[in-house]
């Protein structure tokens, strides 16, 4: 259960969405619509702000990327890496 963000992706969080270090930025699962992901009929939304317990966390740019614990089952089989493709963020996962 490893969550990355890359360097490149925390810097377009940080301008896009005008974050500060010390903020947080909370990935919850959902179903259907929002980022594709490695489970089928399941999507990634995000929110800013922190929720609940931190369960899996990556503090990249001061900026703190994380899962609480009541969505981290989502990442049970899975390394996701968020990263930066043609000025776009991509969700990469892969299968431990």
């Amino acid at each position: 259960m490893n969550l990355k963000v890359t360097d490149e992706a925390a810097k377009w969080y940080k301008e896009e969405m005008s974050l500060e270090p010390g903020d947080y930025i909370q990935y919850y699962v959902q179903l259907y619509g929002g980022i594709p992901t490695a489970h089928p009929n399941y999507s990634l939304g995000m929110s800013i702000g922190k929720e609940g317990n931190i369960a899996v966390k990556n503090e990249v740019e001061g900026i703190i990327f994380y899962f609480n614990e009541e969505h981290a089952w989502f990442l049970d089989e899975f390394d996701m890496e968020v990263d930066l493709e043609d000025g776009d963020l991509v969700f990469n996962f892969e299968e431990k």
